[in-house]
């Protein structure tokens, strides 16, 4: 009878072993990791003046507006800041598609002093013309 008991007592103890939350495997998702599809492309800034520097690489634009300020890469994707007397020229670079060269898709602007918005195509001629030297 005892050992009735123990076989009785061992296979409980298993079963209630097999159901509890802190002793079961994980569910496994198919989904655990973005597939790199999943990322979807930068969206590319329009607007009057911007023309000459979106879409542009960084090597064009470091010849253009002289050495950055400011060099950030976070993943695929980079941030050079050009400055001039009165304002600060953010451009952003991303890949338009996986594994492509970044581009330049998105420029902000801003006045040097007080960081108030600056007019982004007047920014990038005030950068240019300070490189130029005028």
């Amino acid at each position: 009878m005892k050992s009735k008991h123990l076989t009785l007592l061992s296979i409980s103890s298993a079963c209630l072993a097999a159901c509890s939350p802190s002793l079961r495997s994980p569910p496994v998702s198919a989904s655990a990791a973005p597939a790199a599809s999943s990322v979807p492309a930068p969206q590319i800034q329009r607007g009057e003046g911007l023309e000459s520097v979106i879409g542009e690489s960084t090597m064009s634009l470091t010849r253009r507006f002289g050495r950055a300020r400011i060099d950030l890469s976070e993943g695929d994707a980079r941030k050079l800041q050009f400055i001039s007397q009165n304002c600060v020229l953010d451009i952003f670079f991303y890949p338009l598609e996986r594994g492509s060269t970044p581009v330049a898709t998105h420029v902000e602007a801003r006045q040097r002093k007080g960081g108030g918005d600056a007019d982004r195509a007047g920014c990038i001629e005030e950068v240019e013309r300070s490189v130029a030297g005028g």
